[in-house]
């Protein structure tokens, strides 16, 4: 990216993914959004190691501006969001180990007669 158009094109690019990974996460599609996250955190790669504004003129970079505060607002949400579903997942891995120790208890006394106690 050596020019300023290449760099807005870099920028319009990444708020483009965030903008659908955003998307996809508020409509639980999480197996897009991680195939999409791919092709994101390359397109960061590429404007990271690309970009050189110092050259650029302040209305240049006033252009650039708004689309990395979208971008950075676009992750604090996604990050929430991600957030969430990770404490589902929580939830989901507890609810099945407490499954499975009570499945296996009562698979232990399968077969067994119990008898109240005399007391």
């Amino acid at each position: 990216m050596n020019t300023h158009l290449d760099l807005l094109q870099g920028y319009q690019q990444l708020l483009k993914l965030s903008n659908a990974m955003l998307a996809q996460a508020k409509q639980g599609q999480w197996d897009d959004l991680i195939a999409c996250e791919m092709t994101y955190l390359r397109s960061v790669e590429s404007v990271a190691r690309d970009q050189d504004i110092s050259g650029f003129t302040s209305k240049q970079q006033m252009q650039i501006r708004p689309l990395l505060k979208q971008v950075l607002d676009n992750e604090n949400e996604l990050k929430g969001l991600l957030f969430g579903r990770m404490d589902e997942l929580r939830s989901l891995v507890q609810t099945t180990t407490q499954q499975q120790k009570v499945t296996s208890a009562y698979g232990r006394l399968s077969g067994n007669i119990l008898y109240p106690s005399d007391h």
